[in-house]
């Protein structure tokens, strides 16, 4: 009797899912509107920026400097100006992102091989952008002189660096960003569809009638853990499909070993879900409280900046932070061949995880009952 009642509760959650308008939405709507959404407008790169220059050279390096910014696929508009005033106004009222001013004796510094004066002014109010635009215009600016005669003359005894970028080797962001996506949308829709399982039964006044059927507590709990860890599995398969054969991102690591952590991953998201879902009293409740608990797990995973930039003190948080882990795997897993003694060592954490979080959701369910 008991697998009996165990699968007719799982028939009963999953009717309930797709029944619902509001759990319907969403399995659907967030994990397609994320892919498509993320994938191509969730990046750190600095693109199709506007940049005013100032030219204060009369000779060719200084032209050549500002042809060479504007011919960038980096930058969009290079504005060209003789004010110094209208300079600093275009940085004041973030026209431009960044300001170039050449000096008078550019070229003639430039060719022999003495420093050559070149300002670069940065609106500071975007920090992150304004770094990354000045790295472009430094690189122009190092290019250019390496082809004067005097950088000429330089180059036998220079050191030459030749830059390989392994596991992504045209540094295509796409590939960074896409398998990340496969954590955080399982961990969206797994934890919302798990937080709102009981607080629907008590909204819809059908909590009552499951306490007073045959099911035992933990069959109830097992009942509300396995339609979310399948959907779970579902999403991430279409996830793994769409990075492959629609975004082009190589699998090279064990597409088996992946699944093995994905299911702790998704268990130790069920446990916060369903504890979140014990304490909500209605589905609003249950809804805000998974954002509640989604908003820092995506700050704190590494998802977008790395943990070892965190203060020490915010570090020790993420350690219980399912994410975490699951992205080193599915980022290795893609990659790079990552060993599956890797793999096995970011998935203890998510499995202790996991034997805290289910436990501690089934003691407060059962407290809420008496």
């Amino acid at each position: 009797m008991g697998p009996t009642r165990l699968l007719a509760l799982v028939r009963k959650e999953f009717l309930a899912l797709f029944r619902d308008p509001k759990s319907r939405m969403i399995l659907i709507a967030p994990p397609v509107l994320q892919l498509l959404v993320f994938s191509y407008a969730a990046t750190l790169e600095v693109r199709n920026v506007d940049v005013m220059a100032l030219n204060r050279d009369s000779g060719h390096w200084g032209a050549e400097f500002i042809s060479r910014i504007e011919a960038s696929p980096q930058f969009h508009l290079v504005q060209r100006t003789d004010n110094q005033a209208e300079l600093h106004q275009a940085i004041d009222r973030e026209w431009v992102i960044a300001a170039v001013e050449i000096g008078p004796d550019f070229s003639r510094d430039i060719e022999a091989g003495s420093t050559a004066d070149l300002a670069v002014i940065l609106d500071g109010r975007r920090s992150n952008a304004s770094q990354i635009v000045a790295g472009y215009i430094s690189s122009i600016a190092t290019g250019l002189a390496a082809e004067t005669p005097a950088g000429q003359r330089l180059a036998s005894v220079r050191v030459g660096t030749v830059a390989r970028n392994w596991f992504n080797p045209n540094l295509e962001f796409r590939w960074f960003m896409v398998p990340g996506l496969v954590a955080s949308i399982a961990m969206l829709v797994g934890l919302l569809v798990t937080s709102l399982s009981i607080a629907r039964e008590r909204e819809l006044g059908t909590f009552d009638q499951l306490m007073v059927s045959p099911l035992r507590t933990h069959e109830i709990l097992i009942g509300k853990v396995v339609p979310p860890i399948l959907i779970g599995f579902v999403h991430i398969t279409l996830f793994i499909l769409a990075a492959v054969w629609i975004f082009g991102i190589p699998l090279r690591g064990s597409l088996l070993a992946l699944y093995g952590a994905a299911f702790f991953y998704l268990v130790s998201l069920v446990g916060f879900g369903l504890f979140i879902s014990a304490l909500a009293a209605t589905q609003q409740q249950a809804i805000l409280g998974a954002f509640l608990f989604l908003v820092p797990a995506m700050l704190l995973s590494g998802f977008a900046t790395p943990i070892a930039n965190m203060p020490e003190w915010l570090q020790v948080l993420t350690y219980v932070n399912p994410l975490r882990y699951f992205l080193v795997i599915v980022r290795g897993v893609f990659l790079k061949e990552i060993p599956l003694a890797e793999i096995v060592a970011e998935t203890v954490p998510m499995a202790v995880i996991a034997g805290v979080t289910l436990p501690a959701a089934g003691w407060l369910f059962r407290s809420r009952l008496e």
